[in-house]
């Protein structure tokens, strides 16, 4: 039953990402009027026109705009929350339990207004570090303080090289989020030069009144593919920041 079931379920999972290939190689009228997910007749035209961009702003700049706030978030992700999740973690003090409890609370709050991300909001973040720096022996923070180290010191020199799998598993899933992140953008973000690809992609709904789903698509497969390169690039990484933090199942 599991080898029957197996391909079904892989089909179910890719259906989604073959019909927007598929999608970005149709003409408008035939995405709109068909459900085929494969076009009666490719088209390269959906793709060629995203180097005339959009409104006038060349496609690159969203791209780069992305980049830019997914990289910010990346450090502002690992910053703050490391540094939280090494207070929960090696530090005793009074109502650390309660204060804990309260930070894991946060994950039932709105994203709309989690937007600080060099404050520690992310507590999914905070909770993988904790789980992690658990795990490290005590005994190393002691051998610290008897050679005169202080918390800022055990923490750069001590902790945080041996978290490098949470770190990079916190920076893949941040960098992800952060890239095909609408709300967040479109708060703060309100020159269109100055938008991001997910606030891009909503401009083909916009101009001239019209729906350009062909290049709307198009941009919506370029864009994955930062993504695609990240993951790939850091997947040893996050497999084993996973298993390390208790995450494993």
């Amino acid at each position: 039953m599991w080898h029957l079931g197996a391909p079904a379920l892989l089909a179910v999972v890719l259906y989604p990402v073959v019909r927007v290939l598929g999608g970005s190689l149709k003409p408008g009228d035939e995405i709109v009027g068909s459900l085929e997910p494969l076009p009666t007749d490719p088209i390269t035209g959906n793709y060629e026109r995203l180097a005339d961009g959009i409104a006038g702003i060349g496609i690159e700049t969203f791209f780069v705009n992305s980049l830019l706030v997914a990289l910010g978030s990346v450090a502002g992700v690992l910053i703050s929350c490391s540094l939280a999740a090494y207070a929960f973690a090696r530090i005793r003090f009074a109502g650390r339990n309660v204060l804990f409890a309260l930070m894991i609370g946060t994950l039932l709050l709105p994203v709309h207004v989690l937007l600080g991300k060099f404050l520690a909001v992310d507590a999914f973040f905070v909770f993988l570090m904790v789980q992690f720096m658990r795990n490290l022996p005590r005994e190393l923070d002691e051998a610290a303080r008897i050679d005169g180290c202080g918390h800022w010191r055990i923490y750069w020199t001590i902790v945080l090289p041996l978290c490098r799998p949470a770190l990079i598993t916190s920076a893949i899933f941040s960098f992800i989020c952060s890239w095909n992140d609408f709300p967040g953008p479109l708060i703060y973000l309100n020159e269109p030069d100055k938008y991001t690809v997910p606030l891009g992609l909503k401009m083909f709904m916009d101009q001239d009144s019209l729906a350009d789903y062909g290049g709307m698509i198009a941009t919506s497969v370029a864009a994955l593919l930062p993504v695609l390169l990240f993951f790939l690039a850091f997947r040893r990484h996050l497999v084993e920041g996973a298993a390390a933090s208790g995450l494993k199942g």
